[in-house]
């Protein structure tokens, strides 16, 4: 048996259990007896809103891999890196630990995750009911792994302070860092967007939402 079921649903600010005057999820909405704010059975327009927001991730995630992350200005020249022409340079020069963090949380950690809520919105979308426990994990592997991703913008801002530091050599932020910045905030908001209560509701609901 689901709140739902009962008309019941959590406030989204305050957590507090709010009773619903009759059962229409789609438009029937109501208001928390504690904080006041108005409360839907779920989350309204919630496939739309992630599958928007995973699309613009994509597109922003193709010039953050294509614009160079950083601008290393020597005695010798400039020298601008991609965040692939970073992981190999660090495979080179021996860092393999440092090359594998980047290649895993600037690479393989957003492709996956746009991966997985193009997954779930279509699980959804299609009333896909099979394996609803192994969804739910795979959502919350979205929530755990998102913020890994910005170990790559986290590297590039401390090699900037301390080469700067230093005052022998500069660094610079490129436009794939920026790019790549919004890959992740977009992706954490799709991520938020995804009402995981969907997993769960029968067939006939998924198209209602």
């Amino acid at each position: 048996m689901r709140a739902i079921d009962r008309n019941l649903g959590s406030c989204p600010v305050c957590h507090q259990l709010v009773h619903f005057p009759k059962r229409d999820p789609e438009h029937v909405a109501a208001y928390c007896p504690r904080c006041g704010s108005e409360v839907f059975p779920r989350k309204r327009s919630s496939l739309e809103y992630t599958l928007a927001l995973t699309l613009a991730s994509i597109v922003f995630y193709i010039p953050a891999n294509l614009l160079p992350m950083m601008h290393v200005h020597t005695f010798a020249g400039t020298q601008s890196d991609t965040i692939m022409s970073g992981v190999i340079y660090f495979l080179e020069t021996g860092s393999y630990l440092i090359g594998f963090v980047i290649f895993v949380a600037s690479i393989f950690v957003p492709v996956l995750k746009m991966l997985i809520l193009l997954y779930l919105v279509h699980s959804v979308r299609t009333g896909k009911s099979r394996f609803p426990k192994e969804r739910q994990r795979l959502y919350l592997l979205t929530e755990i792994i998102g913020r890994w991703s910005m170990v790559d913008v986290f590297v590039v801002s401390i090699m900037i302070a301390l080469v700067h530091f230093g005052g022998l050599s500069s660094i610079e932020a490129g436009t794939g860092a920026v790019f790549f910045l919004l890959v992740v905030i977009v992706t954490m908001l799709a991520a938020m967007a995804f009402d995981p209560r969907l997993i769960w509701d029968p067939t006939k609901e998924h198209h209602a939402h």
